[in-house]
């Protein structure tokens, strides 16, 4: 498998990991610059030439994928006998520095509902590395012309049809997803909502609506949902950041990513 079909591997698996690269090499080497190694919990692939550079490098990536937050950093391996090394002695002569960059699981986003605020808001974290859930039960609202908007994305876009059954997608997305619920049906959130909170594997669940909708949905998740009032305060609406009073679909969907960009920081703080 090559380092960048690894990487994927990585990313698809929810797995974090790091990319170990050869940076400089001044004198004789196992490996010329460039050559790489990607690191994930269990299993490695590539090489920066074994020994002694290889497993230090290893221990040291894994050490950074447990470690909140983590940031790049350099690691400067002097190949002689003089020096004292944990896995060995390598003696070849010269003097490596390798570059660890780690691979952090990416945040995972779902949005409920395609519909004007929802496109708007695909538009803005398909700006960003997340993996960014698009659900709707209507095919109109999912054709390629339609989220022809969100071409060449950072972010994974996985667009999901539901006709039926929306909420059943809430089993299946990955842990610690951020849920948005902003459908076209008052039912269908109703429904979300029910579920998200019987879903315990959800990061922060948010959703669009007025005060007044949110005293039925409150009522209905209590009494027929038998939901308790924590539970219920799980979900947060209204969703966006405080005091961003416009209504225009473009305006609501800048202050909710604004919001969720903030939970990003708690999380990562």
């Amino acid at each position: 498998m090559t380092w960048v079909a690894a990487v994927a591997a990585l990313r698809a698996r929810r797995e974090p990991g790091t990319l170990v690269t050869v940076a400089t090499v001044r004198g004789h080497a196992p490996r010329r610059a460039g050559a790489k190694l990607v690191v994930g919990q269990s299993e490695t692939w590539g090489s920066i030439g074994g020994g002694n550079i290889e497993a230090v490098a290893i221990d040291r990536a894994r050490e950074l994928s447990v470690t909140p937050d983590p940031e790049p950093e350099l690691m400067e391996f002097a190949l002689n006998d003089k020096v004292t090394s944990r896995h060995g002695v390598q003696c070849c002569g010269g003097v490596v520095t390798v570059l660890l960059e780690p691979l952090p699981v990416v945040q995972s986003v779902a949005v409920f509902g395609v519909g004007h605020v929802g496109l708007e808001l695909a538009r803005i974290l398909a700006r960003h590395d997340l993996d960014l859930h698009l659900i709707d039960t209507r095919p109109d609202v999912l054709t390629e012309e339609r989220l022809g908007v969100l071409a060449d994305p950072v972010a994974q876009v996985h667009v999901h049809h539901t006709p039926l059954l929306p909420e059943e997608v809430l089993t299946e997305l990955p842990s610690g997803t951020h849920v948005l619920i902003m459908t076209h049906d008052h039912a269908e959130d109703a429904a979300l909502c029910d579920t998200a909170l019987r879903t315990t594997t959800l990061g922060s669940i948010g959703l669009i609506g007025s005060a007044a909708k949110w005293a039925r949905f409150r009522q209905r998740l209590a009494t027929e949902g038998g939901h308790d009032p924590g539970a219920i305060d799980r979900i947060k609406t209204p969703v966006g950041i405080a005091g961003i009073a416009g209504k225009e679909p473009a305006t609501i969907a800048v202050s909710i990513a604004a919001d969720l960009l903030r939970t990003f920081e708690r999380e990562r703080g």
